[in-house]
């Protein structure tokens, strides 16, 4: 699960991350963690959407006006990471007229919303399989354009929403629908530990927490930014990490004997190898890290076989068994 998050971060083109198990494994703690370890990035100073002041063509109307006029200014601003609550209203997800000024001023403006806030960020959607089908259809139409729109009320706004979906659940919970569950690039399963000394260490770890929340976050200060320059250097050399014609032949492979629907396993497969290499400070994607991210890549891309009782995970893996060797 953490490494699946770190290389949705070094390589947000991968697609996000879902994460299902068990209650009480950690999913959401993970998810909120990552925001301590992500980078500051480059914004548009005083731009809502935190505009990305190189790429002019996926800058709001907004920063594309200063840039014409010669008054883009920049800051640096945190990651964003934000909550998809699922009781939320289709007017806080996609924003709405601003009602404040609206009757004091007269004035119709627009009033930002979490696609908005989470531009350039994650968003993050817990129990992901309870979130109603309106705001689904809503989702997988902003992921797939990267931007949103909003008309109504006399208001006609489009702004960049490009972000990384990362989604938590209980399969015990319900079913996600297949429209999203192809929207995440990697899909990972976590349970509940059985090795005594891995639970206890847990419970320790807690328990300092909550004693000495400041005591326990100094002590592993110095963890978390090795981490940090390790994300930052892996995603300063991901162009530059070499895919081979080899490489992309075992990907297809994987993919035909699993019988994948669509390219898309494909190039979350590469993709997801790709930033591996990068983190591990290789220059070229090899088979060890194409069978490392196999799993996350593609169990959750497999048509359901009625005669085959093993489940999504082990059929990859042995599928990339009989590939690779053992």
């Amino acid at each position: 699960m953490k490494l699946a998050l770190l290389l949705a971060v070094i390589d947000p083109s991968i697609g996000g991350v879902l994460v299902f198990g068990d209650r009480g494994t950690g999913k959401s703690t993970a998810v909120r963690a990552l925001a301590a370890l992500l980078p500051e990035m480059k914004s548009v100073l005083g731009c809502r959407y935190h505009c990305d002041p190189g790429s002019n063509g996926a800058m709001c109307s907004e920063c594309q006006e200063r840039a014409r006029q010669g008054r883009l200014k920049t800051q640096s601003v945190p990651v964003p990471v934000v909550d998809l609550p699922l009781g939320a209203t289709e007017d806080r997800v996609v924003g709405a007229l601003d009602l404040e000024r609206a009757l004091a001023q007269g004035v119709k403006a627009f009033e930002p919303g979490l696609l908005a806030r989470a531009n350039r960020g994650f968003l993050y959607i817990d129990e992901v399989n309870l979130l109603e089908d309106h705001l689904v259809d809503l989702l997988l139409d902003v992921a797939a354009s990267g931007e949103n729109v909003v008309e109504r009320e006399g208001l006609s706004i489009r702004h960049p929403a490009r972000f990384v979906l990362i989604g938590t659940g209980n399969p015990e919970e319900g079913e996600l629908r297949p429209q999203l569950l192809d929207r995440f690039g990697m899909s990972v399963e976590v349970t509940t530990p059985n090795e005594l000394e891995l639970r206890v260490e847990v419970i320790r770890r807690r328990d300092a927490f909550e004693r000495d929340t400041r005591g326990f976050l100094q002590k592993w200060k110095s963890a978390d930014d090795q981490l940090r320059r390790k994300v930052v250097a892996a995603k300063s050399r991901l162009n530059s990490v070499e895919i081979t014609d080899a490489a992309r032949e075992w990907a297809a492979k994987l993919c035909m004997s699993l019988g994948a629907d669509g390219l898309r396993g494909e190039l979350t497969l590469i993709r997801a190898a790709r930033a591996l290499a990068a983190f591990d400070r290789k220059t070229k994607v090899d088979n060890t890290h194409l069978r490392r991210v196999a799993s996350p890549a593609l169990r959750h891309r497999l048509r359901r076989d009625p005669l085959d009782e093993a489940g999504s995970t082990t059929r990859v893996e042995r599928a990339t068994a009989d590939l690779f060797g053992p």
